[in-house]
């Protein structure tokens, strides 16, 4: 279950860093779109890209969701990949979360195919107050 401060950071215009772990043992972080269902938080990327290769070697990641107006209210979401889904579901998701973040389709140019990647939290938690400046 996602927690509820996870989810208001989420559903607001918040940008989210993704920590993985690559195959040489180094930290990636990513500054991502996020989403969420009721179970995972939620990324979508493209087949090629790098960070899709590190998930086949080690499904750990690490989610830093920061809130636009107050950088010291964040969230923490630690988990695995557990799954990820292709096809239109996927290409469908990213006009989605490009309407949340640029109020338009996705018109970029896709090199393979879209990928929605979904992350069980193993751990969450919320720092800092909406609007409580520190």
């Amino acid at each position: 279950m996602i927690d509820d401060g996870i989810r208001q950071l989420v559903e607001g215009r918040n940008f989210a860093v993704l920590s993985t772990v690559m195959p040489n043992g180094q930290v990636s972080g990513h500054v991502m779109w996020v989403d969420c269902d009721d179970e995972h938080v939620l990324f979508n990327t493209e087949l090629h890209r790098q960070k899709m290769k590190t998930f086949e070697k080690d499904k750990r990641v690490g989610v830093t969701i920061i809130d636009q107006d107050n950088p010291y209210h964040y969230g923490e979401v630690r988990g695995t990949v557990v799954e990820t889904v292709r096809g239109p579901e996927a290409r469908a998701h990213i006009d989605k979360l490009c309407r949340k973040y640029q109020d338009k389709d996705y018109d970029r140019r896709i090199r393979s195919e879209r990928v929605i990647v979904k992350v069980l939290p193993e751990r969450q938690r919320v720092r800092g107050a909406p609007g409580v400046d520190r």
